[in-house]
């Protein structure tokens, strides 16, 4: 008897310490890991009893705007609201009661929420002097004047599409829109029954309102590639200057294949062999193909890595889809990559870093929509500073290709003449345009590609426009992009 009541002694005591340990882990080891879960309710009950941080678009010329709040709800504690919620939701994400969480909501939720390491000492400070607890406040590099601008350019046009714009001498992220989106507002609806029937209904709506095409879903380049393509021309010496001429047959057949390329609608480019600036202004296909067959593809991929595609990690803080420029071996896949086909594909945002570059003399800074963090007492806690990514080109090459975008809306054979030219804007804007086929569309249209930078003598804004289905770039993308720089620019 007494041995077996020895065992049981024995077998309880381990039990006994176990939970000790396993106490005093959790406690200790694992309390900020389970503070921070999502899902935890204790957390959730007690994150709607106090007032979550403010989203402020701050960033540009006028007002801030606040974007993301927490309101007294009824029976009490908070709940989360979004003033202009269409326009701002691929920014601003929602907030649930559930503790999910997307766009800046989910990637700053720690300082929003007010568990942040760096907010300790506020909170003990709050409880000491009797006031309630209240998370971080994130203030963005967004311009609210930018950003209604772009939302509404691209509610006009009704395709899906989407446009970013980047301040091309700190990458400070000026607008960031996609259309169609969603009402962050019903997914802060305090029943998680309401909830589960809403986020059903999004997920399923064919239009993918919860995709932010400006960062995460990629589209081929078309024309606009020839950025990178001319910008490892002129940097390994293939051409020199603006007036270098290069190859431009009518009709060019592709190394090692039947398949011809020509120009749109099967027109020559000048004499067959023109200036640099003219095909590029004109956007012959013929010239960028043989291009790109003649100085291979290995030296558009270097450029095109160091512009950004390829890269997996690019955050915003947001996660960023990968632009992807394949290394190829084969000629003529090379021809048809040179001029933004075949398997090229870029997300807005790359689109915007193109120009970014031409327009910063060939440095390219890391896009970032955080400007800084605030606690509640208002206390700056961290302010993101303007840096450096890389340098892409020599500021001589940027030049030269900024020689080149401004001939396509200067000049009268330019493809954004028209639609992006002075005459029409007020303003010098330098930028190319895209068509780039996808095969995918009903509505048989190829997708309408733009990005640009202005004012041509002193970049402020560099923009990159995407519309899914919509034809010629400069039909459809360009005069969204021009209305983004008009309200940032204060002309109209």
């Amino acid at each position: 008897m007494n041995k077996a009541l020895r065992r049981l002694s024995l077998a309880v005591l381990v039990l006994f310490v176990v939970m000790l340990i396993n106490v005093n882990y959790l406690q200790v080891f694992r309390a900020s890991s389970l503070a921070a879960e999502p899902a935890n309710p204790r957390i959730l009950s007690e994150q709607s009893s106090y007032q979550r941080g403010e989203i402020i678009a701050a960033g540009g010329p006028g007002a801030q705007q606040v974007i993301a709040e927490s309101r007294p709800a009824k029976g009490g504690g908070f709940q989360r609201y979004y003033p202009a919620p269409y326009v701002y939701a691929p920014v601003t994400g929602y907030d649930t009661v559930d503790g999910t969480y997307s766009g800046i909501e989910l990637a700053e939720n720690s300082l929003l929420s007010g568990t942040a390491p760096s907010l300790a000492v506020h909170n003990l400070i709050g409880l000491l002097t009797g006031k309630s607890k209240q998370g971080a406040s994130v203030y963005l590099t967004i311009s609210p004047k930018a950003q209604a601008a772009a939302y509404q350019a691209l509610q006009a046009m009704g395709r899906p599409a989407a446009a970013v714009a980047i301040d091309p001498s700190t990458g400070a992220i000026l607008a960031l829109a996609s259309y169609p989106t969603f009402n962050p507002n019903l997914y802060a609806t305090p029943s998680s029954a309401q909830l589960a029937k809403i986020d059903s209904k999004y997920r399923n709506d064919p239009s993918q309102p919860l995709l932010n095409r400006a960062i995460s879903a990629t589209f081929p380049p078309g024309s606009t590639f020839k950025i990178v393509t001319g910008s490892a021309a002129y940097s390994i010496g293939h051409v020199s200057t603006p007036n270098s001429p290069i190859p431009a047959p009518q009709f060019y057949r592709l190394p090692g294949s039947t398949h011809v390329l020509t120009n749109d609608g099967n027109a020559p480019c000048g004499n067959g062999n023109p200036p640099i600036a003219f095909a590029f202004a004109e956007s012959c296909n013929t010239a960028f193909g043989k291009l790109g067959a003649t100085i291979g593809s290995p030296a558009i991929h270097k450029y095109a890595n160091l512009f950004g595609f390829n890269n997996p990690n690019l955050t915003i803080p947001l996660p960023v889809a990968q632009s992807n420029y394949p290394l190829l071996t084969d000629p003529a896949e090379t021809a048809m990559s040179a001029i933004g086909q075949f398997s090229d594909t870029v997300t807005p945002l790359q689109e915007a870093m193109m120009a970014a570059v031409v327009a910063n003399g060939g440095v390219l800074m890391q896009p970032h929509l955080i400007q800084e963090i605030r606690a509640p007492d208002l206390s700056v806690l961290s302010t993101t500073v303007p840096t450096v990514l890389r340098r892409v080109t020599s500021a001589q090459v940027a030049h030269n290709m900024g020689v080149l975008m401004e001939g396509v809306t200067h000049d009268p054979y330019g493809t954004a003449y028209l639609s992006a030219g002075p005459s029409v804007t007020g303003i010098n804007i330098a930028g190319k345009t895209g068509t780039a086929q996808n095969g995918v569309n009903n509505t048989g249209l190829d997708d309408a590609v733009f990005t640009c930078f202005a004012p041509y003598s002193n970049p402020k804004i560099a923009v990159g426009v995407i519309v899914k289905g919509g034809g010629y770039g400069a039909d459809a993308a360009a005069p969204i992009a021009v209305k983004i720089i008009q309200a940032y620019l204060g002309r109209h």
